[in-house]
């Protein structure tokens, strides 16, 4: 956080300090006498909950308006996305483990599509274009991955569940935040956002990728590229022309977002978006220009 200004009158930290210092008696010892701020009881009770919502969108701003960091590039995508090779350790089935394996080539596009935001993020001072992920395993790991291949930052916006997660080795360390609430996790996901790319996964995904097409239809958010990675899987596991047949959308609503296989190709459509400088990836063999 940001250095604390000079002031006169004493700080929280001192107080706090002082408060563990004092005698011992039946009275300090009473959780009415507790600094309230620095009561967890009550700080995490039911009627302190608007407070901590605003914590959680507070401290995240705070760290990355201190940073500098002003646009993100974002991932969303299924955690139980092995990467090549690897284990399908989320299989409960043969058929699952066999899709799983097949997918897991959306590991590699999202690893080389977080590698080219991240070369672009370079030639802004990673100020621009930073990736974010949720900070776990799966696309996500492989957007943290791609980014930290090529030197740059990456952010991880990560939520307490009960059987996951801990953050992805490849987020940057002072860039791993923790959410209890999924709402301002969203908040932040999309605060920044200057590229959604959605990539295969589940109920997740599908809420991070519906609730961004509101926001645009409705005019909540600025129209900006929205790339569905994967034509084979999302062809099978969602009918958006049907809604369009239903009258439940607008035709027009299913120009929304693109839906590509590649990295290239997803990084050509951002590119053109922003008149973005050529980039090129001799590692993953990948050119846009």
């Amino acid at each position: 956080m940001s250095k604390r200004r000079h002031t006169s009158l004493r700080t929280s930290q001192e107080d706090i300090s002082v408060t563990r210092r004092v005698p011992r008696t039946p009275q300090t010892e009473s959780a009415a006498y507790k600094l309230a701020f620095s009561d967890e009881e009550f700080m995490t009770s039911e009627d302190t909950r608007a407070i901590r919502l605003q914590l959680e969108i507070l401290k995240p701003e705070l760290w990355l308006r201190e940073r500098g960091i002003n646009s993100t590039v974002v991932l969303f995508g299924g955690a139980r996305l092995p990467a090549p090779g690897a284990e399908a350790w989320a299989a409960k089935n043969d058929v699952q483990k066999a899709n799983l394996e097949k997918n897991s080539k959306y590991y590699n596009e999202a690893r080389k599509f977080a590698r080219l935001a991240s070369l672009t993020s370079e030639t802004m001072d990673h100020k621009e274009y930073v990736v974010v992920t949720g900070g776990g395993p799966g696309v996500m790991e492989a957007g943290n991955k791609g980014a930290s291949e090529v030197g740059a930052p990456s952010i991880g916006l990560n939520i307490v569940l009960p059987h996951e997660q801990a953050p992805n080795l490849f987020v940057t360390p002072d860039l791993s935040f923790n959410f209890h609430y999924f709402a301002t996790r969203k908040i932040h996901f999309l605060l920044r956002a200057k590229v959604i790319a959605v990539f295969p996964g589940g109920f997740g995904t599908m809420d991070e990728f519906f609730e961004t097409l509101t926001l645009i239809q409705t005019g909540r958010m600025e129209r900006v590229p929205v790339l569905l990675f994967g034509s084979h899987f999302w062809n099978r596991v969602i009918n958006l022309d049907a809604l369009a047949e239903e009258g439940t959308i607008s035709p027009d609503d299913v120009n929304l977002f693109s839906v590509v296989d590649t990295a290239e190709e997803a990084w050509c459509i951002v590119r053109d978006a922003y008149n973005l400088p050529t980039i090129t990836d001799e590692n993953c063999d990948c050119v846009v220009e």
